[in-house]
């Protein structure tokens, strides 16, 4: 069944076309990712489908009585309401009957809560209010009664997640539903979207998040969409594919324009004789010749400046604000070229140790010494300031008008700008007409571009599309200085860092020696120890047999063994389905029933995977 069809849709600012002619349809229970450069016309694209941006031309038709859940990328909110009531700001007859509720409850003398009650018991309202709680205790709001004005950006962000999926709608359509969500969080979103029966039309950064949730990718370039019938492991195939095929049709048509160009000069007089079709021909293969592929995979290896052997040192730190700890008897000596990643929830302290390191915030006692050919460059959240009256080219070329790649090479300041995916029209616009996502970028070029050798990178995933993120994460693995990284990206902190300080709050720091994914493996397994070793004593005396050395059981050998078969298997299984998602000969039905079925042999792959690794341990 089609929940929502677009036909031939065109949208345009000026002169400046975003999209031209897409069409696609999404279908019951399909899950799809959008993904395309930022100022594509992404969130343009989803603004116009939820109705509120208007279009040059086409067609959105959505199924009869369909309802639609919109998470937007910046939601606002009157400043007169709490929590709760932002929660049920958007909603349908059950979240206006509830909040008739909540103002009878409010009002003196309790106004008409009798027939209320009666209401709220037939309509079964109760377990709504009761699962929008639980979803926003799920995202780390639990004071219900606090007023929106006083939230963070972050807060209400998530607030305006959990609106859009209490309404349970038929097409969830969600625009980077991971920005301002901690590790814990993004995983249960994760698992709750894969377990939900919805359609969904999603706009992330986050790749793991993007692989595990959705089974096609939709992607706009230049200024058409392509479609990929699979997830985003997928879909970096196929483009690559897609590309290489397009740049071959561009050559082949740029050799043969060469011909015919000389063909079309030659006995101008005779214009009118020559053939009309090979005329018109030669327009087309002219537009087609004339076409320029960005090349997504350049390699930028901008020399940063000497670093000497003391990077930073930390002594015995202390910090904490009234009564949360942020660093307690902290030491670290920080090696050269070192990579470092920092983890932790929301407020464990993560940006605080920034701010102290850069020397903005003094710590309580203890002493932090910077070796001194240390260069800070600092990506952070706050610092993304622009004259907005200034050409993008003006705000790079102040900085510098050429970069230093070394061996005597140079980058001009526009060529800077090209690495980025600013093309020479987009270099000569005014920084107001930038989207939020080209900000970013060019935020980001304007650290990198003052040869720092220290990088100090707090979440610069949130906002930049994920072809910019594949630039960037090239560029630090090839970057010859220190970086410390904050983000809540688990694939771009696999990619880029060698090891991890951990926060777990009230000053538990704890370094790990490993990527992101082995750190979430690590601590599912200590997590599982920990259940077992919570159970009541009678129970583990059942369970576990008073040896010397603890040895599998006669059932769990067999069990070992069975668990080796049932994974290889269910992976074969999901490969099988994997293929027949991306062949594109699956019905309707077919393709709902398959991608009902891929998260849940996801879920029993980590499952017995676990439980394999925890028989693992005893064996060994």
């Amino acid at each position: 069944m089609v929940n929502l069809q677009i036909d031939s849709l065109t949208k345009s600012f000026g002169d400046h076309i975003l999209f031209e002619n897409i069409t696609f349809s999404i279908l019951e229970g399909q899950r799809i990712g959008l993904i395309a450069k930022n100022g594509a016309g992404k969130t343009t694209l989803l603004n116009i489908i939820a109705g509120k941006e208007g279009y040059d031309s086409g067609e959105v038709v959505f199924r009869r009585d369909i309802t639609v859940g919109y998470l937007e990328q910046d939601p606002v909110y009157p400043e007169n309401l709490n929590v709760l009531e932002a929660c049920f700001y958007h909603g349908n007859h059950l979240i206006e009957l509830i909040k008739e509720y909540e103002l009878a409850m409010a009002t003196e003398g309790n106004p008409g809560l009798e027939a209320l009650l009666t209401r709220m018991e037939y309509e079964k309202a109760w377990d709504y209010e009761r699962k929008a709680k639980q979803i926003l205790t799920q995202l780390k709001i639990t004071d219900f009664t606090q007023p929106v004005n006083q939230l963070s950006g972050g807060q209400l962000k998530r607030i305006a997640l959990a609106n859009a999926l209490i309404t349970e709608p038929d097409l969830l359509i969600l625009d980077e539903p991971t920005n301002h969500l901690d590790l814990d969080m993004i995983e249960w979103l994760e698992g709750y979207l894969q377990k939900s029966n919805l359609s969904l039309l999603m706009v992330t950064h986050d790749r793991y998040f993007l692989d595990r949730v959705c089974s096609e990718i939709l992607e706009i370039d230049n200024k058409q969409i392509y479609s990929y019938k699979g997830n985003y492991s997928y879909y970096l195939e196929k483009r690559e594919e897609r590309v290489d095929a397009k740049n071959q049709e561009i050559a082949r048509a740029t050799n043969l324009y060469r011909t015919e160009l000389e063909w079309m000069r030659r006995m101008p007089q005779a214009r009118a004789h020559k053939a009309k079709y090979r005329e018109d021909a030669f327009y087309d293969l002219e537009k087609v010749a004339k076409q320029r592929q960005n090349n997504d995979t350049i390699q930028l290896n901008v020399k940063s400046s000497y670093i000497g052997s003391k990077i930073f040192e930390a002594e015995h730190v202390y910090k904490s604000y009234d009564n949360v700890k942020i660093l307690e008897d902290f030491s670290y000596i920080f090696a050269r070229y070192e990579k470092m990643g920092i983890v932790g929830n929301n407020g464990t302290g993560k940006s605080t140790f920034i701010k102290i390191l850069q020397g903005e915030v003094k710590p309580d006692s203890g002493t932090i010494e910077v070796g001194e050919t240390v260069r800070f460059g600092y990506y952070s959240q706050s610092g993304l300031q622009f004259n907005e009256e200034m050409k993008v080219i003006d705000v790079v070329q102040d900085i510098a008008e050429v970069i230093e790649l070394g061996n005597g090479k140079q980058l001009s300041a526009s060529q800077f700008l090209q690495h980025f995916l600013f093309t020479p029209e987009t270099q000569h616009n005014y920084v107001y007409k930038l989207s939020g996502g080209e900000r970013r970028r060019l935020y980001l070029c304007t650290i990198l571009m003052r040869n720092p050798n220290f990088l100090v990178l707090d979440e610069p995933t949130n906002d930049l599309d994920i072809i910019t993120l594949n630039i960037l994460e090239e560029y630090l693995q090839n970057f010859k200085g220190c970086l410390i990284v904050v983000s809540h990206d688990r694939y771009f902190m696999d990619k880029v860092v060698d090891h991890l300080l951990v926060f777990n709050g009230q000053g538990d720091v704890r370094d790990f020696p490993g990527n992101y994914s082995d750190y979430r493996a690590w601590k599912a397994l200590q997590e599982q120890k920990k259940k077992e070793e919570e159970k009541p004593v009678e129970e583990k005396k059942q369970r576990v047999r008073t040896t010397e050395k603890q040895k599998l059981s006669f059932k769990e050998k067999r069990e070992f063994e069975q668990l080796e078969q049932e994974i290889a298997t269910l992976e074969e299984e999901k490969k099988v389905i994997e293929s027949a998602l991306c062949s594109g000969t699956l019905s309707v039905d077919e393709l709902t029933e398959k991608s009902k079925r891929l998260p849940i042999l996801t879920d029993l792959i980590d499952e017995k995977t676990m439980r394999w690794l925890e028989l693992s341990e005893i064996e060994s």
